[in-house]
């Protein structure tokens, strides 16, 4: 017959045996999950929609290749049975989380710090706010409005600043190939131009303060727009002259679709500054400059 000392030692091992296997199988599901973490999986968003095409049967293929070539629609998809093939809902998942990245992401220190930018806020305290009370967003914070008359040249011709807007994606893909472009086609037609910086939680509308508080001529703001599924990462430049606050919208000139598929980055800096020559020669912008 088994003593109680002889069981309990029994038991023992078998528990200690237990263990021993339980954390030899927790290591192996660790090692695994590893190294799929660490796998490099494949980018479906590399491929342009309008290069991709999954309909079997065509009336005339190349002709609709043609057309599809023309628009970042979703043109050209299949189904299986009721359903997008997985193919396609994935894209289009991944182009929508692309989308709500652009929004809710910020520009980083290290990109405004290699740009030479300065930082200063809105009224916005943060996204949410910024995303529920557009008018805060067109207000500089009382902080932000003392750092731009310490820091920025008084009454320059053009005052250029950058604005996250709705997609800060969309600063970090262009304003390095567009900042540099419009401010040297400026320096080429003579212009005087201000300091540039950096606005967080931005809206169009920050730019008639801004304008009155540098005391510009004219003052444009590079900013991100609303993104898409056709795209996360457009720009557009917004110019007003004389600009103060409550303008009419109707008195901004802009140039929209910056992006690698719509107006390069480096091309829309050239054709902004021959738009804001235009209107300093014509002392308008908006409506009121006929281009």
């Amino acid at each position: 017959m088994v003593s109680e000392k002889e069981l309990k030692s029994i038991i023992s091992k078998v528990l200690e045996q237990m263990g021993s296997e339980t954390k030899i199988e927790n290591q192996l599901v660790e090692e695994k999950s590893e190294k799929l973490c660490n796998k490099e999986l494949e980018d479906i968003t590399v491929k342009e929609i309008k290069d991709i095409c999954e309909l079997k049967e065509f009336h005339n293929k190349e002709e609709f290749l043609k057309y599809k070539q023309k628009t970042p629609a979703r043109v050209g998809v299949s189904r299986a049975g009721s359903r997008y093939l997985t193919s396609t809902s994935l894209r289009f998942k991944a182009d929508h989380a692309a989308a709500i990245d652009a929004v809710f992401s910020d520009v980083s220190e290290e990109f405004l710090k290699r740009n030479n930018l300065f930082k200063v806020e809105t009224r916005c305290e943060n996204k949410d706010e910024y995303l529920t009370r557009p008018d805060l967003g067109r207000r500089i914070s009382e902080t932000g409005v003392q750092e731009i008359k310490e820091k920025c040249k008084k009454s320059p011709k053009v005052q250029v600043y950058i604005s996250d807007g709705l997609s800060s994606t969309a600063i970090e893909a262009n304003i390095e190939d567009t900042l540099p472009s419009l401010l040297n086609g400026l320096k080429s037609y003579g212009i005087e131009t201000g300091t540039p910086f950096f606005v967080k939680y931005g809206r169009v509308g920050a730019a008639d303060e801004v304008s009155e508080v540098v005391d510009a001529e004219l003052t444009c703001v590079l900013i991100g727009e609303r993104p898409g599924l056709a795209t996360s990462e457009s720009m557009s430049a917004y110019i007003t002259y004389k600009g103060y606050i409550g303008i009419p919208e109707a008195k901004r000139t802009v140039v929209s679709n910056i992006h690698r598929n719509g107006t390069s980055a480096a091309e829309a800096g050239a054709h902004i500054a021959h738009i804001i020559k235009q209107s300093l020669e014509a002392k308008a912008s908006g409506q009121d400059l006929k281009l």
